[in-house]
Order: structure tokens, then C-alpha cells, then sequence
């Protein structure tokens, strides 16, 4: 299994749209980077969702429940979606501040690309996080 973080502007889709929903597609990304990242999720991998804009925290995990397709929302045909089902709240939010205030976590591209929006997040980042939510990996 792999991990992931996956930014959204809760003004445009929150955490609580996703729960609500159970099962919804990340659509919308037109970054190379970004959709390439997308294009390696598999089904069963998880992600962090992180609400970007003013909030700029951790709040939730999501875990991926179908891989990557078209998205119909680009006319262009060159990107695509997963589907994410929402899985738990995190205790307690993690800020961007707090991540980058943790030297362990500096290498990971929510710090040093900021405005990249699907990135891949390894399994000691993941762990240090959870923690930092106050939950156990």
C-alpha cells in the first residue's frame, strides 16, 4: 500500500462534502505532476486529505476505491480521476506550521512544492503525522 496527501479548498469540497458523499471522485486536476500521481494510486493505497486555502491542515484519511480514469470534466481528454471513500477524522487537525516546524517531515513536497495538489507522502511521514493527530499508525 502506498500513501498520498490530497489538497482541496474546503470552499470547494471539504472533508465534511466527502463524508457526506462516502464514496466521491477527485477530479479537477490539470497538473502534470499532480495527475501522474494519480495515475500511480491503486485501489486499497491511502491519503491524507488536507483542506488547503486558509486552513492548510491534515483533517481526514481517504482510502482510493477506484483507480485512475477519464475525467469528464476536461475537454482536452488528458486527465483523470480516482474515487476516494472517506475513511476517519483525524483526532486532531495537523497544521502546515506544525509540519514544517517537524524536521523530519521537511523532504516531503506538501513543504517544499507547495502548490502541488496530489503528492506522495512515505510510510515515516505518514506514520509521524497520525501521530501528530494523535492517533496510532
Amino acid at each position: 500500500m502506498a500513501f498520498w496527501l490530497v489538497k482541496s479548498e474546503p470552499e470547494a469540497w471539504s472533508w465534511q462534502d466527502h463524508v457526506k458523499a462516502g464514496v466521491a471522485e477527485w477530479d479537477g486536476v490539470r497538473n502534470a505532476q499532480a495527475s501522474n500521481h494519480l495515475k500511480a494510486m491503486r485501489n486499497g493505497d491511502h491519503a491524507f486529505f488536507y483542506h488547503s486555502g486558509k486552513d492548510r491542515q491534515v483533517v481526514g484519511t481517504l482510502e482510493v476505491v477506484k483507480e485512475y480514469y477519464p475525467d469528464p470534466s476536461d475537454a482536452s481528454g488528458r486527465f483523470g480521476m480516482v474515487d476516494f471513500r472517506a475513511l476517519d477524522p483525524l483526532p486532531r487537525p495537523v497544521g502546515l506550521g506544525e509540519i514544517k516546524a517537524d524536521e523530519r517531515l521537511g523532504h516531503l513536497a506538501l513543504v517544499r512544492q507547495s502548490r502541488l495538489s496530489v503528492m506522495p507522502i512515505d510510510d515515516e511521514a505518514w506514520r509521524i503525522i497520525l501521530q501528530l493527530a494523535g492517533t496510532r499508525p
